[in-house]
């Protein structure tokens, strides 16, 4: 980054359904301060707006004494229609479809700002500040498992949005042709199977069922399932066993067609990646020659380590989406 840029901070914003999380940044120091309000969606958008702004305001008067803002980057779920910045029946906002979000931010605060979807932000902090820091390359794709299953994908260091902003969907990508109907309106997306929410509706049908006695009597959460398998809960393991194969042919797809150095899955389920690897792998090498040929270890790797791809949990956790949408005005420029 330009070094006027170490001398300038960002403001940053995780526009999520359940909170608001707004932060100002600098390059040397991360993070300065973050505020975390309740997204207000029972008052409505503009309310919601409102208590948006009002933090933004308040960390423009703290922090611009001491640097110039040199950006305010927003995260929000998507569909989200880009360069407008405009939203497309987002799940997780109900009322906010064809909402202009980045015209009304910018005319309440009367400056521009720059309007990414959330999954693609915790890919982009994971290329600079996580996982592709630390691997040494500027490419890659993540796959975040929380309600849904959010997907990002950096490519020289440049967001890749698609023509119009909606590139990285593999969340609704076909898994089972047959599977359960998604809100989308296909069948079988990889987010109705390897998602928190998923692994939680598995176990809830397996105990319906009678094939998890092991389950039974408990109400359960991926956080409780996943300690549980830890703890040798055998239908518990299953759950995570069959979001891990469901993870793995998505996964294989996106290397196949891809055949990036780097694929990062990340959000709240990573804390199972133990329980989850061994079947993302099985599938790896069984549906995907360019991983078989390309992995770790392979010929072609030893050969050629930056023609190697790795698949490995995120680094950053639940900040990602934040850390995002604080460096996106650094980046923006460079969006693809």
């Amino acid at each position: 980054m330009a070094n006027e840029q170490t001398q300038s901070y960002t403001i940053g914003v995780d526009l999520g359904g359940t909170n608001l999380r707004i932060a100002a940044y600098t390059r040397d120091a991360g993070l300065l301060e973050t505020i975390l309000l309740p997204t207000r969606l029972a008052a409505g958008r503009d309310a919601v707006v409102d208590d948006l702004c009002g933090a933004v305001c308040d960390l423009q008067k703290r922090f611009s004494t001491r640097f110039d803002l040199y950006g305010i980057g927003i995260g929000t779920p998507g569909p989200l229609e880009l360069p407008a910045g405009r939203l497309h029946n987002p799940p997780n906002l109900t009322g906010w479809d064809g909402f202009d979000l980045r015209c009304e931010l910018e005319k309440k605060l009367q400056r521009g700002v720059v309007v990414e979807s959330d999954a693609n932000l915790a890919a982009l902090a994971e290329c600079f500040l996580g996982r592709g820091l630390s691997m040494g390359v500027d490419s890659l794709c993540m796959l975040t498992l929380g309600t849904g299953v959010g997907n990002g994908i950096i490519l020289g260091g440049k967001i890749f949005d698609g023509a119009a902003g909606m590139a990285g969907e593999a969340g609704h990508a076909t898994i089972y042709p047959d599977g359960l109907k998604c809100p989308c309106g296909n069948d079988g997306c990889l987010e109705m199977y390897a998602s928190a929410t998923a692994v939680v509706r598995a176990a809830n049908q397996r105990i319906e069922a009678g094939t998890a006695p092991m389950l039974v009597g408990q109400k359960w959460s991926a956080r409780t399932l996943a300690e549980a398998a830890f703890e040798g809960n055998a239908d518990a393991r299953q759950v995570y066993t069959d979001a891990g194969h469901a993870l793995g042919i998505g996964l294989a797809a996106l290397v196949n067609t891809l055949q990036l150095p780097l694929y990062v899955v990340g959000g709240g389920l990573v804390q199972a990646w133990e329980l989850l690897k061994p079947a993302i792998f099985e599938e790896l090498h069984h549906r995907s020659y360019v991983y078989r040929l390309t992995e770790p270890g392979s010929p072609v790797a030893t050969h050629n380590p930056k023609g190697a791809t790795h698949v490995l949990p995120a680094e950053l956790g639940p900040d990602a989406g934040l850390l995002g949408a604080c460096i996106l005005p650094f980046t923006a420029n460079g969006r693809s």
